[in-house]
């Protein structure tokens, strides 16, 4: 092959260097893997705390409270309900018993250290709940380490007071109750993907060695990585789902590049009839497979950077993190894993497996593509418009409902229903008081003005009074600056968070009821915040960067494969069926959990929307892994091409070449993204669901029909403007005949 022998490439020099001192290299990278956790335990975790998620106007009012130094701490609640059980007194609440529970809430809830204040104990209306309500101090990261102690006060309030049942509530409860929640899901997906992933290996290699090399390796690269992004974070700060992506795109990426890489290694030697040396065909693998790794990897985190586009706490965080396990997983492939090989040298096919072991090693001597692929690829190459035509057909079918796709960022309702997440549920029905509410930040822009501030305040208590969405048991409280000029109205209603009312009522403050409060005032300054408003704000920040990422990518997307390949067609044909895959996934997305036709099979509860930040993570990771099997395809392509087959021979040998990589990468992905769809996060499950849709949807319809058919009918131009290609009548040997006839 012309590739083969060019020393030059810094992939050949790097896997040479490896496979002469595989020692040296294996301990390196186990080395670097120690430095990385060892420095990540070192450096800790800084988690991102309520600064770093402002965002809009919601952000702004919050800041504007806080150099003011009137922006209310935040709240945790102990909440007393009626205790299960049966009889007459089933669902009704012992009012002696909470009354007594809830004073002891208040007297062991006052010696916790984070706790600033605690509140005197307020009975629902109907009293058949009671609240104790309790303020926080301190920096979120500290108060976040207190909270078990928190918990631990409140489980021993509970088990003194059996009669009632007691809970705790509150943004770092839950927090700690999610986190613990995923920690388990995390737990029982690796049990099952682990052990299912080398399976799938084992069928693809027909060896139990070569299918533990990749997971080990991809393994390996996820712990680095996850050292790393303890260090990361202290730029980035950790958003709480930062290692859930980090394995899942470790595992897929890694498994990915390793069944790439030895894949072509025992292809080599198989061509050769065992007189090439393993040293020798890792460096052929190197020269082929190693530049595919580095080009796949390239346009897999140049698809991701896109995600800084947003300007949004969550994306980057993510975002670093899944750059950086590429970037480890990229490093691996071409260092150690030569390394291993060379070490392994025919162990690597050992134990082989009965019936499976004959199946791969067959595959890997075929001179051409086996009976399998020459027969999927028939109808493409026989009638590429056809199957243009009818994968098209699919996509689109498939894509239609994504254009009725309702989006939230409702964040109380995904929530998985542990206990921190029950009680706000029996809080927000037992307190309507305790329903959305709306902080309205007014600040004077000089001294002298400061008499203006507290004037619009007090038109905008007067204006709220007269307001049915408004009316609650509660006055706004006001709140004032030491020196004036700022001032803060909270605003009560009784409606839940994630309702159209509270919605309404959010219109209402910021469309109206502020403007003209603010009316006569010119020096002043306002902006309106709280649970509704900020997750209104993420969303339309959201949406407003959605044009920018999705130009970023397109754009990124075409650049990485014009300059791996020199060609404009092949780089347009990639990107339009990358497009063509997160299309079709987005309307299964759509039709699935927009609807609650699959809800006992995926356990969830259909609220009718998708969570804001799925769509955005789905296009632009599966951008990304789509790339890298047209890569993969396509370099086969090239190196076909410049051994001298013609256009369409090459095509068709490329892609069928390829394909069984391609499909093993893709079983095994879909094994790690299927694992995300039964945690109980609803963002989780549907990020999963849409990439093991996207995966399939790839595979079996855009690889199979609508790729070798384009590049069919493209053939005369598939190299555009290179000219170097070989023209359609280029010898060709009879076993490369035999092959074609045999397709067509």
């Amino acid at each position: 092959m012309n590739e083969v022998g060019k020393d030059k490439w810094l992939t050949v020099r790097i896997a040479v260097w490896s496979a002469r001192h595989p020692w040296r290299a294996i301990a390196g990278w186990l080395v670097l893997v120690v430095v990385c956790l060892a420095a990540g335990a070192m450096a800790g975790t800084r988690q991102a705390d309520s600064v770093d998620y402002r965002v809009g106007e919601a952000g702004r009012a919050e800041l504007i409270a806080e150099q003011g130094g009137i922006l209310d701490p935040l709240k945790e609640y102990v909440v007393i309900t009626p205790a299960t059980g049966t009889g007459a007194t089933a669902g009704r609440l012992d009012r002696t018993a909470a009354d007594a529970a809830a004073r002891d809430a208040v007297t062991r809830m006052g010696g916790a250290p984070s706790v600033a204040v605690v509140g005197a104990p307020q009975w629902s209306p109907d009293r058949e709940a009671v609240l104790v309500p309790f303020t926080v101090k301190g920096e979120d990261a500290a108060v976040s380490a207190d909270v078990p102690g928190m918990l631990e006060r409140t489980r021993a309030v509970q088990e003194a007071h059996p009669e009632v049942k007691v809970a705790q509530t509150g943004h770092f409860s839950m927090g700690k109750g999610v986190s613990e929640s995923m920690g388990e899901d995390l737990a029982v997906a690796e049990r099952i993907t682990l052990p299912l992933t080398l399976v799938i290996l084992m069928v693809v290699f027909g060896a139990v060695v070569a299918a533990g090399v990749p997971v080990l390796l991809a393994l390996s690269a996820v712990a680095a990585t996850m050292g790393l992004s303890q260090l990361f974070s202290h730029v980035f700060p950790s958003v709480g789902a930062n290692n859930s992506l980090i394995l899942l795109m470790g595992m897929a990426v890694g498994v990915d590049y390793c069944l790439l890489f030895i894949k072509r290694v025992r292809e080599e030697r198989a061509r050769s009839g065992g007189r090439l040396t393993q040293e020798a065909a890792v460096r052929i693998a190197a020269a082929t497979a190693g530049r595919t790794v580095i080009v796949s990897g390239c346009a897999v985190m140049v698809s991701l950077a896109a995600l800084f586009a947003v300007g949004d706490v969550v994306f980057s965080s993510l975002a670093v993190s899944s750059i950086t396990v590429v970037a480890i997983v990229m490093a691996a492939t071409l260092t150690v894993l030569p390394a291993v090989l060379v070490k392994l040298g025919r162990a690597l096919d050992r134990p082989r497996l009965p019936l499976l072991g004959r199946l791969a090693a067959r595959g890997s001597e075929a001179a051409g593509p086996g009976r399998i692929w020459t027969r999927l690829l028939a109808p493409a190459t026989r009638r590429p418009l056809a199957a243009l035509l009818a994968g098209l057909a699919v996509i689109v079918g498939l894509a239609l409902p994504a254009l009725g796709m309702q989006l939230s960022s409702t964040e109380v309702s995904t929530l998985p229903k542990v206990e921190a997440v029950q009680a706000r549920d029996r809080l927000a029905a037992a307190f309507p008081s305790e329903g959305a509410s709306y902080l309205v930040a007014v600040r004077a822009a000089a001294p002298a003005d400061a008499a203006g501030a507290a004037q619009a305040a007090q038109g905008l208590v007067q204006a709220a009074r007269t307001q049915p969405l408004l009316t609650s048991d509660e006055t706004p409280a006001v709140r004032t600056s030491g020196d004036g000029r700022t001032v803060t109205v909270l605003l009560h209603t009784s409606y839940a968070i994630d309702s159209d009312a509270a919605q309404r009522t959010l219109d209402l403050v910021r469309d109206t009821l502020v403007p003209a409060a603010l009316a006569g005032h010119p020096g002043t300054e306002a902006a309106v915040s709280g649970d509704v408003a900020r997750n209104a704000d993420v969303l339309d920040h959201q949406m407003e960067a959605l044009p920018w990422v999705i130009g970023a990518v397109l754009v990124l997307s075409l650049a990485v494969m014009f300059l791996a390949f020199r060609s404009v067609v092949i780089a347009v044909v990639s990107t339009l069926l990358n497009v063509a895959s997160a299309a079709g996934a987005l309307g299964l997305l759509v039709l699935v959990f927009q609807s609650d036709w699959m809800r006992d099979q995926l356990g969830y509860a259909s609220d009718g929307f998708i969570v804001s930040r799925v769509p955005l993570f789905l296009f632009v990771i599966l951008f990304g892994l789509s790339t890298d099997y047209n890569v993969f395809m396509v370099s086969r392509i090239k190196e076909a091409v410049a051994e001298g087959r013609s256009a369409s021979q090459a095509v068709l040998e490329g892609i069928a070449r390829s394909g069984s990589v391609v499909t093993g990468g893709a079983v095994v992905m879909v094994s790690v993204f299927a694992s995300f769809i039964f945690t109980n996060l609803l963002e989780m499950k549907q990020l999963g669901f849409g990439l093991c849709a996207a995966v399939l949807l790839d595979v079996l319809v855009v690889r199979i029909l609508i790729l070798p058919a384009l590049m069919n009918l493209l053939t005369p131009v598939l190299w555009w403007p290179r000219r170097d290609a070989p023209h359609p009548g280029a010898r060709t040997s009879p076993a490369d005949e035999s092959f074609a006839r045999t397709a067509h």
